[in-house]
Parts: C-alpha cells; sequence; structure tokens
C-alpha cells in the first residue's frame, strides 16, 4: 500500500457483457479489464470525483489508492453491465453539458501523443463552415489559416478563400463530416455573390470554376505562426501569432522575444485567436517573457481533487527556461491579447494569470471557458506511460485540478470577455491578412496605441455581413489543445 501511495506521488511529482479487443500482437483482452483501468485511474485522478456517486470509495469497497488490483463481485459486475470503455467513461462524466466538456477517452494512446507533439494528419488548412445565403440545407466554407509548408500552403489556397463544394458535391448539413474527413479531397472555390444589390434574398455562393486538390500527410505545426514588428507613431509594436503551448516552443518563443527586445518594442500584440492551449509550464514561460518583473511571484495555482490537495502546485515566473538558458523579459506593464472563442484553456490561463499583475487589453470575441487541466493516464501500475499495459492502447484525458491566478480567479465557464469597447467579431467576408497592419483585430490595437479615436471607430463601424455558423475544423479534431500538465 506504501509503495503504491509513493508510486502515485512521484506521478504527481513528475509533473510539477464483455466484448473484446484486440492489440497490436493480436491478443485479446476483455473490456471489464479496460473498464477497470478506466473506474480505478478516476476514482483516482478526476477532478469531480466528490461529485460522482459512482466514483466514491465506499461504492464498491475499494479505493485505488488504497488497493490498485482489487476486486469484488459487485464490482466486477458493474463494470460488465457497459458494453466499452467508453460507455464507463461517459458515465463517470460530471455535467458533461456544462460544467466537463473537455475530458475524453481514447483507444490509441501513440496517435494522441503525436497529436500533442504538435504532429497529425492534416491537409494544412484550418476553416468555419456557415450556412449559405438563402438556403436551409446547403453551406459554404472560409478558409481562415493556411500552415506553412503544408500540401495547401503548396497551392494557391489563402486566408479568406471560400469553397461551396468537395469533390463537385454541395456542402449541405448532412455531408460535411464525410467529405472533409477524406484523406485526398478537392475543393470547389465559390464567392459570395450579392447581385450588387443592398437585398439579401438574392445573394448566393457561386462557383469561380477553380478547384484545388488536397491530400492529407503527416505535419508538425510551427506553434509560431507569425512575427512582426511594427512601427506606430514612432514606436515599436511587436506582433506574434502563437498557435499551440505546445511543450519545448518555449525555446523558440525566447529566441523570438529575444529579437523583439532588441528591436525596443514598446508594445506587444500577443495573438491567440486560433490557440486552443497545451502545456501549463510553457504558458508560465510565455507569461515570465512577457513580464520580467516578478521573478518567484505566482502566475498560476492548480488544485486537485480531495486525493491530492497536499499535491496542489503553483506555478511561478521564472526568469530561465528549463534547458537553463535566461528567459528574454520584455518587462511589460501592459499587453494586448487578440482572442476569439477558439482561444482555449492555456490560453486563457495565460490572460487571467497576468490579471493581477498587468493591464491586459483582450480584443475579439469571448473565449472558450476552460479553467481545468488534464493529464494522460495510461493503464499502468501507477498510471503513467512506463509499464503500461501491452494488451490494449486504450488512455483517458480527464480533467484533474482546476487552475486559478495568484487571486484564486477562474475563467468562467462562459469564457473571458474582451476589454470594454474592443468587442470584434472575425466576419468570413472581411478575415484579411494575419500579421497586416489593416487585418481588423490587429488594427484595432494599433489604433489603440496610436490613440486614434477615428481610426478606431472606423474599423468597428465598417458594414459587415455575418452568416450562422455550422461547424469548424477543430470540432474534426477535437481532442487538440486543452491544458496539460507535464
Amino acid at each position: 500500500m506504501k509503495i503504491f501511495k509513493a508510486l502515485i506521488v512521484l506521478f504527481f511529482i513528475s509533473f510539477l457483457a464483455t466484448s473484446c479487443f484486440e492489440d497490436n500482437d493480436d491478443n485479446q483482452i476483455s473490456s471489464s479489464q479496460i473498464n477497470d483501468f478506466v473506474w480505478k485511474g478516476m476514482n483516482a485522478f478526476y477532478l469531480y470525483k466528490d461529485n460522482i456517486q459512482k466514483l466514491s470509495d465506499d461504492e464498491f469497497g475499494i479505493n485505488t489508492i488504497e488497493n490498485r488490483y482489487g476486486t469484488n463481485d459487485v464490482y466486477n459486475n458493474y463494470l460488465n453491465s457497459f458494453f466499452s470503455p467508453e460507455d464507463l467513461f461517459e458515465s463517470l462524466i460530471y455535467q458533461p453539458e456544462t460544467v466537463d466538456r473537455f475530458s475524453w477517452i481514447v483507444d490509441d494512446y501513440i496517435a494522441l501523443e503525436q497529436q500533442f507533439e504538435g504532429t497529425t494528419g492534416t491537409a494544412g488548412i484550418e476553416f468555419s463552415l456557415f450556412a449559405s445565403p438563402n438556403s436551409d440545407t446547403e453551406g459554404f466554407g472560409v478558409i481562415r489559416l493556411v500552415l506553412p509548408n503544408s500540401p495547401a500552403d503548396n497551392t494557391n489556397l489563402k486566408r479568406g478563400d471560400i469553397f461551396y463544394a468537395i469533390d463537385g458535391q454541395r456542402l449541405t448539413n448532412n455531408n460535411l463530416g464525410t467529405l472533409l474527413n477524406q484523406e485526398t479531397y478537392t475543393l470547389n472555390l465559390g464567392f459570395f455573390n450579392d447581385k450588387g444589390t443592398v437585398e439579401t434574398t438574392d445573394d448566393s455562393i457561386d462557383p469561380i470554376d477553380e478547384d484545388i486538390t488536397l491530400s492529407k500527410v503527416q505535419y508538425t505545426e510551427n506553434p509560431v505562426f507569425k512575427t512582426n514588428v511594427i512601427n506606430v507613431g514612432g514606436e515599436n509594436v511587436g506582433y506574434v501569432m502563437y498557435n499551440g503551448f505546445t511543450d519545448g516552443s518555449e525555446n523558440e518563443l525566447n529566441t523570438v522575444f529575444g529579437e523583439l527586445k532588441s528591436n525596443n518594442i514598446q508594445h506587444l500584440v500577443l495573438d491567440l485567436r486560433y490557440n486552443p492551449g497545451g502545456s501549463v509550464s510553457t504558458t508560465a514561460f510565455l507569461a515570465s517573457m512577457i513580464t520580467g518583473q516578478f521573478t518567484g511571484d505566482i502566475f498560476e495555482k492548480l488544485i486537485f481533487n480531495s486525493n491530492f490537495q497536499s499535491e496542489n502546485t503553483n506555478y511561478l515566473f521564472q526568469n530561465k527556461l528549463q534547458n537553463g538558458n535566461p528567459i528574454n523579459s520584455l518587462n511589460l506593464d501592459k499587453i494586448y491579447v487578440l482572442t476569439t472563442s477558439r482561444s482555449a484553456s492555456a490560453s486563457e490561463g495565460l490572460i487571467n494569470g497576468l490579471y493581477p499583475y498587468i493591464e491586459v487589453i483582450q480584443i475579439g470575441t469571448n473565449t472558450t471557458g476552460k479553467t481545468q487541466a488534464s493529464r494522460t493516464l495510461y493503464d499502468s501500475p501507477n498510471f503513467q506511460r512506463e509499464g503500461v499495459n501491452p494488451s490494449h492502447t486504450y488512455a483517458m484525458q480527464p480533467l484533474i485540478a482546476t487552475g486559478v491566478n495568484k487571486n484564486n480567479e477562474e475563467v468562467p465557464g462562459t469564457g473571458l470577455t474582451p476589454s470594454l469597447g474592443f468587442e470584434y467579431q472575425e466576419y468570413p467576408l472581411n478575415y484579411g491578412v494575419l500579421g497586416d497592419v489593416n487585418e481588423p483585430l490587429l488594427a484595432l490595437a494599433l489604433a489603440d496605441i496610436e490613440n486614434s479615436i477615428g481610426k478606431f471607430s472606423a474599423i468597428k463601424s465598417k458594414p459587415k455581413k455575418s452568416f450562422k455558423l455550422l461547424k469548424d475544423s477543430n470540432d474534426f479534431n477535437p481532442l487538440e489543445g486543452g491544458m496539460l500538465i507535464e
């Protein structure tokens, strides 16, 4: 018992009715055996354990911390009542529609690990799918991001391009997933046609007789998407678009911040509009690059469930990276952050963690609303990767901690709201070029830095055309991002 408790503590310190499944060696393992791993992992680590009766230590007379391998007939019958590990896992989630929208289970942890490393199968585009004007069934897509050196980047595709069909089939509410989940597909490009009138009843999405064929490849994304130094009114403004808090990317970020520092920037615009989150420690490193005057102070706290209150963790502002290199800090007391509803988790943690220390001007729309952190649990004696059960590749990514800032403030479930007066939604017909001074969200930040009320008002008052959002490319990759504990 003492040995197992020590292993569980080491786990935390290291981050500061039976169907059968086949493994790669053609061995079979019963679903009830995998279900045993699911229940005991959730019983030990799940953030909302105390809210789920079936995870109570007294429910089956089994406590994971006390007895990793214990079972009894009541418990075994309970496990066998579920058709699959997924069914059991979903039954243990606390208020999945409102509270825990972010825990998941996978049957292939190797693919999950590749994704966390930034490697996925992709054609190199991110997009949003909208309802076509004057149609109840048809939709159209608008590309918002083309990844560098990807198959899409080697074509003429660019941000703002519209596609109305795939492989010659018009996009509809019923075929979006099928058409876009193919390994190879052809985008049929189109344009918004307002017929030259102010009337909207004749608006449509029409073809432009241009088709682009894309094939998915294994692609490792560089989360530092774009950087620039912009001179505004004689002052230098640094612009950094950062698309994922990938563990280890703090090293490249530090190089970028060194360049910004050498350019003597007075202002910083951090673009997190499409950043779904990632490593908590990387978040703390980035916060330290933005500031520099708070080394040793609490940036963020992680609060665990009742099993591990003694393991609650503080992430501090740092002056060195994990490799020992000094952090290039800008010592700013104000920052502009660009957000959308796709800014999630660690992105929100960065903003929330900076709030007590410096002025944060948030421009855009509400963020996702996720303040919790997760950790990959494997079927091994201490739930770590080492010693994993070779008979299957199931793993879980449950929420195991809540992130709060220095003042114990959480990110609300409705997301972080933009600063007053800085609310602005991206519109598909006016995306603009990322990093360009005329791109609306960046332009609002630059107008405020320049203290130009006229420019600011002109951007916000420009006519806009909105469409009903049907789906997002992130919906086809639901495991991306999060706030991850290493």
